[in-house]
């Protein structure tokens, strides 16, 4: 039995990062991929936890490996997903989320074209600026390089099949556990979970 990939992708400051953290609190059917990236831990992280931290150089061997799934330079850090693990997971029946940007999302349907795509949208563009100085983390500069990162990154949401706008935070959830459970019960996947009930009723 395979399991759903699920991919999650959005500009930074739109909210995804609570919005899968609130997701997996309330699906326990979900596990999120944890991403290897070369950026240094914010305050409060740890590796392995947020994500595998490495230096460039293991990054790229790894690369050259072909340990990734998908990989991209971002904000001028790489970030990739093992390739492996996915797949196991996957094979095991169990259903899987990629926190990934639209690069890394375009890579990973190249190998899992039945990936579900979701894109987190901001309402507003000021709602977004404000959002990234709250965090209290970035400088000014960053904040407007990560703003017109935003635009670009937005320009791609008519690759996901679903997108969700985050103006109230618990209506995107219960958005975001629609579209899972909407997947889950999808014609191919419940007669695959369930070959015996198909089997005596048809």
């Amino acid at each position: 039995m395979n399991g759903h990939l699920y991919i999650v992708a959005a500009p930074s400051g739109a909210g995804k990062t609570t919005l899968v953290r609130l997701l997996l609190e309330n699906d326990s059917g979900i596990r999120v991929s944890i991403s290897t990236t070369t950026r240094a831990p914010r305050p409060g992280e740890a590796d392995g936890r947020e994500y595998h931290f490495v230096d460039v150089n293991r990054f790229l061997d790894m690369v050259s490996r072909g340990d990734f799934l998908e990989w991209a330079e971002v904000h001028g850090n790489y970030y990739g997903t093992s390739k492996g693990w996915i797949e196991s997971e996957l094979m095991s029946g169990r259903d899987i989320l990629l926190e990934i940007d639209w690069q890394g999302a375009q890579q990973v349907r190249k190998a899992f074209p039945n990936a579900i795509g979701v894109f987190i949208l901001p309402p507003s563009l000021e709602t977004l600026k404000e959002r990234l100085a709250d965090r209290g983390t970035d400088s000014q500069e960053t904040i407007a390089r990560r703003l017109a990162a935003a635009r670009d990154e937005m320009r791609h949401v008519d690759e996901f099949d679903y997108v969700i706008i985050n103006d109230d935070l618990r209506q995107a959830l219960d958005n975001l556990l629609s579209v899972v459970r909407a997947s889950r019960l999808r014609y191919a996947t419940q007669r695959q979970r369930h070959a015996s009930l198909f089997a005596a009723l048809l």
